[in-house]
């Protein structure tokens, strides 16, 4: 039988400020290339829009990009523009771990901006090692509470709320149970909540749509949803401004050199749907919201198993580890050679050439992280 190599991290994208994709300051990357860091050996990769943040096997944080530096002790790392959240060893033998955040440009030294001892009864939770995937982070160890970039930093979750994933977006966040439900809550005028209206909730709201299919993974872009089941089925909502949600979309049909119509108004069941006039001079349909939870077909015969957004672009790895990507692409993070933007999901090309394996993905704003591995000749 043969046996699977270790695999590494290949980026594309938006690299203006020297974010490690390969290929240095002040350019787009539009084809995955391997990262600078030393790939093989990061399991977690957080981007923000200026910097990235890389924590490898062993435990030790990168940085790249507009904030750079490096410190040892650290499990988890969440990058955002306003604040760096890491979970490192606390100050001290013994102290445990600690739930720290600092400013992205402070390179972690002096003090942090504010602490948080974490529970024993979480400490070995989650650990570094093993195969890359998603961090934990913006949801504490022990999924209790979660840390967001913006006061209150750090908010508790209600005890019934048994949680597994938490993710945010630029203003709602989602939240998937051990039961395989969805929960959102924050501002919804994108429709990214998923509840069919643009109204916000405060609190976690169950989304009906969904209630009676487990879901396996969530994921949050800057205004829209996404969310895969345990069969594999995808599905997505929120705003569609760049063809995010695989939907005909009014700035990809303006870049066709078509002319925009008048809004048709929304529909019954709470979708923004507004025309075009089509290079024949008919009349084509554009959804620039969708409400609620609409199902994304692949290919027949592929299977979702991972999602990732990014401010307005999505990817997904398939369960035979192939990478699906759509929306905005004007900085390359999609992937495909280009800058032009998709409002349907496209093979990654690369991988397949190369023979790779996707095996996570980890959208920053404007940029892509992909973790891929090689099969052995067998």
């Amino acid at each position: 039988m043969a046996e699977e190599r270790r695999g590494s991290w290949f980026g594309f994208g938006f690299c203006g400020f020297g974010q490690a994709l390969g290929s240095g300051r002040g350019r787009q990357v539009h084809s995955p290339e391997p990262l600078q860091t030393p790939g093989e050996d990061v399991c977690r990769v957080s981007a923000s829009w200026s910097y990235t943040a890389f924590v490898t096997r062993g435990g030790r944080l990168e940085l790249s990009g507009s904030a750079g530096c490096a410190a040892g002790g650290c499990r988890d790392a969440w990058a955002s523009e306003a604040l760096l959240v890491v979970l490192r060893a606390g100050p001290g033998r013994g102290a445990g771990t600690e739930l720290q955040a600092w400013a992205p440009g402070s390179a972690l030294s002096g003090e942090p901006l504010w602490a948080h001892t974490v529970g024993p009864e979480a400490e070995g939770e989650d650990a570094p090692g093993g195969e890359p995937q998603a961090g934990a982070l913006p949801l504490l160890p022990g999924a209790r509470a979660y840390v967001s970039p913006r006061p209150p930093f750090y908010s508790p979750l209600a005890p019934e709320l048994r949680a597994r994933r938490l993710e945010l977006g630029a203003e709602h966040a989602l939240l998937l149970d051990e039961a395989g439900q969805v929960f959102s809550w924050g501002q919804g005028r994108h429709g990214q909540l998923g509840h069919g209206t643009l109204e916000a909730e405060l609190e976690p709201r169950p989304l009906e749509a969904l209630q009676g299919v487990p879901m396996a993974e969530v994921a949050a872009g800057g205004w829209h949803s996404v969310c895969v089941s345990e069969t594999g089925d995808i599905y997505i909502w929120g705003w569609n401004e760049s063809g995010q949600l695989a939907l005909p979309s009014r700035s990809l049909a303006e870049v066709g050199k078509t002319a925009a119509g008048e809004a048709s108004g929304p529909k019954e069941d709470g979708s923004d749907v507004r025309t075009a006039e089509g290079e024949s001079g008919g009349l084509a349909p554009f959804i620039a919201i969708q409400p609620f939870p609409a199902l994304l077909d692949l290919p027949p015969g592929t299977d979702a198993v991972k999602a990732s957004c990014g401010s307005r672009h999505t990817a997904v790895v398939t369960r035979t580890g192939e990478l699906y990507t759509w929306g905005w692409g004007k900085y390359g993070q999609l992937g495909h050679e280009d800058t032009s933007s998709l409002d349907r999901p496209r093979r990654v090309e690369y991988f397949v050439d190369k023979r790779l394996q996707v095996r996570a993905v980890s959208c920053g704003p404007w940029n892509t992280y992909v973790y891929a591995v090689e099969k052995a000749e067998g």
